[in-house]
């Protein structure tokens, strides 16, 4: 490719494509060039030879590296035989997977579209999981706290909506408390025993530079309480104690994404149920569920 070429990369599948874009964007982060020079060119739902055929004579046009996720067999040769002739790089991104597979089940691939995207039972708990999170956003509905899988604390700001709104996009009830000074603990969240109940937290630096760009959002002015230090590291300590009173896991959000402290949440959660499914079996007292808090985030 010329120097003075902008770089183009194709994500052809006939599926929604979602596969190719997380491997595409896991891959490019790691590259200078990804933020500001790469167009990334999604080609969706490709089912059809006709439909191939267009897209392989946009792709020529524009040049560029081909990642791919197509199953069909007619439609791949299609596309092989076309980036060949146009002689682009192409790369089949699941088939090495799928080989994998196989040959460690001992099964043949069905090699059919978009399997992972149907109307399954899984599917319809993340919609479930959805509408109780949205129900339960910011302290609302506590009465039926425990019937969340995941309830997230702490003060305002700490990035309790996105990620109960993430964990719910993954299947996870979640709900989240605010922590609010001058304001009792809720009794609900205080007696609450079936959810895993995390706290976030973050620096008072940090805390402090989110309420003012808040602030400034909103056209209001950045001289109350809400972003005085010393009353953010009273607030931090005030959630902290809570967490350390119930003990209760916390997560310091600072230099995490919202994936990240997802993450970390979801393998707090996974480690919880299955010490109760120890439990259960009566493999001697489970230990305990979760590290104690501060120990996370490190």
């Amino acid at each position: 490719m010329p120097k003075t070429a902008r770089p183009h990369i194709h994500l052809v599948s006939d599926a929604t494509g979602e596969t190719l874009k997380s491997v595409a964007k896991a891959a490019l982060v790691q590259f200078q060039k990804s933020q500001e020079e790469v167009e990334v060119h999604t080609w969706a739902l490709v089912r059809k030879p006709l439909q191939m055929e267009r897209v392989i004579e946009a792709i020529a046009a524009m040049g560029g590296l081909v990642l791919f996720t197509v199953v069909d067999q007619q439609l791949r040769e299609i596309l092989i035989k076309g980036c060949a002739a146009a002689k682009l790089p192409l790369v089949p991104v699941l088939d090495p997977v799928i080989h994998a597979f196989g040959k460690y089940l001992g099964e043949k691939a069905q090699n059919l579209p978009g399997r992972q995207h149907e109307l399954d039972a899984e599917y319809f708990n993340r919609i479930d999981a959805m509408h109780f999170t949205i129900a339960h956003d910011d302290g609302q509905h506590l009465g039926d706290l425990e019937k969340a899988d995941i309830v997230l604390v702490g003060v305002s700001r700490t990035s309790k909506t996105p990620t109960s709104m993430y964990l719910a996009n993954r299947g996870f009830k979640t709900a989240n408390v605010p922590i609010v000074p001058g304001l009792a603990v809720p009794h609900e969240l205080e007696i609450v025993k079936g959810p895993l109940v995390v706290g976030l937290t973050t620096s008072p630096d940090r805390l402090v530079s989110i309420r003012k760009t808040r602030l400034i959002a909103m056209n209001q002015g950045t001289s109350s309480s809400y972003v005085d230090e010393e009353r953010v590291r009273e607030e931090l300590n005030m959630a902290r104690k809570l967490c350390t009173r119930h003990n209760w896991p916390m997560i310091d959000v600072t230099r995490r994404s919202i994936e990240e402290t997802a993450a970390a949440i979801m393998t707090l959660h996974a480690r919880r149920m299955e010490q109760r499914r120890q439990q259960e079996l009566g493999f001697g007292e489970a230990k305990a569920a979760t590290r104690t808090s501060g120990d996370i985030g490190q």
